[in-house]
């Protein structure tokens, strides 16, 4: 029985996507680097550290890994004031209220920081309806593998078997099926080339997973 939802937010609540890739890429001309779109896709749903040292292994550089995130994040809190593209995904914010107003508990799994997290949630008036905020930033190990995803059904106090994954990468799918929580996949227009064979279901719209349907989803027990 679903008792929780357990929320990715870039590409699933926010819109946040186009304003990543266009931070990266600020970074990569700034260190000099030319990433092509196949090794670009391959980082969505990573945390931005383990994306950096990649880089700097990669391309041979220089720069710390740290330093790289530094930029990185400069430029999308810029990016994030500034830019008018960023908004919610759209139907997501019915998706939330429907399901708070309903009991579920829902817990907030990101790859991003805490600091990104909370820029967001506090633009948009989101605190009110999560139990918790987890960041994949503040743990060992980044999606795909399936820590954040445990951490996250275990803050919102039900067995993992009770909770289920919004998510629209395939680092972040295949952290859900590792983590043995049946996952939703949202066919997000600003996550390109993710794979969802692993996903339970996947969607193109919130209205498919309103609170009233999400129990006779294929897949969604």
């Amino acid at each position: 029985m679903i008792k929780a939802v357990l929320f990715d937010m870039d590409g699933v609540i926010i819109n946040s996507e186009p304003l990543h890739h266009k931070a990266y890429h600020l970074m990569f001309a700034k260190v000099g680097i030319t990433v092509d779109h196949t090794l670009y896709e391959s980082f969505t749903g990573q945390a931005t550290l383990p994306i950096c040292k990649q880089l700097v292994e990669k391309f041979n550089l220089d720069d710390s890994p740290e330093s790289l995130v530094a930029l990185k994040r400069g430029f999308f809190k810029e990016l994030f004031y500034n830019d008018p593209e960023l908004d919610l995904i759209p139907g997501v914010r019915n998706r939330i209220e429907d399901y708070y107003a309903n009991g579920l508990t829902l817990i907030l799994a990101s790859s991003a920081s805490m600091g990104n997290i909370n820029n967001v949630f506090d633009r948009f008036g989101l605190d009110h309806y999560f139990k918790a905020k987890l960041s994949g930033a503040d743990l060992k190990a980044s999606k795909p593998h399936p820590e954040i995803f445990l951490k996250a059904a275990e803050a919102s106090g039900h067995a993992k078997e009770d909770c289920i994954v919004i998510e629209d990468s395939t680092n972040g799918i295949k952290a859900a099926h590792a983590a043995g929580i049946p996952c939703i996949a949202f066919k997000s227009p600003h996550s390109k080339n993710q794979d969802y064979s692993l996903a339970d279901t996947v969607i193109e719209n919130f209205n498919e997973i309103a609170f009233s349907k999400l129990r006779t989803l294929e897949g969604i027990k």
